[in-house]
């Protein structure tokens, strides 16, 4: 859902990396619960400029309304509590919840309300709405890939999609940063943001 797709660029004579997707359904219309116990909502920066510091939200939950015979009627709903980010370092956690970038005590929560959703082909989708961190509102495109679909052995029926984007952080006023001595700073004001999602349509 949105212009950034993750389609692998991996020449066709290389390995795929895992087993070939499944189509348990033609038609994924519906309205899905996403199943955060499998999924992940992870982001990317870089630190000093040398290398990638990557981490996840632990806690969210989310709907959607999938609508493929008429897309724009689809919509997609996203709350995350922002104390839950994991990136493997309880210090640099605890700095991320602190005033200095979240503060989790103020804003205990990270929202995205879609507010228009396209289909750009088959399996690609589009999805533009509102992402709301530290109190600042602002709208986002995240471009999601179709990853399939199965009916797991418990009964359900999943869909699978996987998506991301860029956003610049000062521009929902995380502004924190140090200078380094050879340049450049400390947290890139880039960060990447990654979805992969598995959700299960409600009964």
């Amino acid at each position: 859902m949105s212009i950034f797709s993750r389609k692998s660029e991996t020449p066709a004579a290389a390995e795929p990396v895992f087993d070939a997707a499944t189509t348990a359904v033609a038609d994924i219309t519906g309205d899905y619960t996403i199943d955060a116990s499998h999924s992940r909502i992870g982001f990317s920066a870089r630190h000093a400029m040398v290398t990638t510091v990557r981490g996840a939200f632990k806690e969210f939950e989310g709907t959607a309304h999938i609508d493929t015979a008429n897309p724009s009627a689809s919509h997609v709903s996203l709350t995350i509590k922002t104390a839950s980010i994991d990136t493997g370092s309880a210090d640099r956690d605890g700095h991320l919840t602190s005033a200095d970038f979240f503060d989790a005590g103020t804003n205990p929560e990270i929202t995205f309300r879609s507010t228009k959703v396209e289909k750009v082909d088959d399996d690609t989708w589009a999805i533009t709405g509102d992402l709301t961190i530290a109190g600042t509102t602002k709208p986002v495109t995240i471009a999601f890939d179709e990853t399939g679909s199965a009916q797991d052995p418990f009964g359900n029926l999943r869909v699978g999609f996987e998506g991301g984007t860029a956003i610049n952080r000062k521009d929902w006023g995380l502004t924190w940063n140090a200078a380094l001595e050879t340049g450049g700073v400390l947290v890139s004001e880039k960060i990447k943001l990654e979805f992969d999602v598995s959700a299960i349509k409600n009964a």
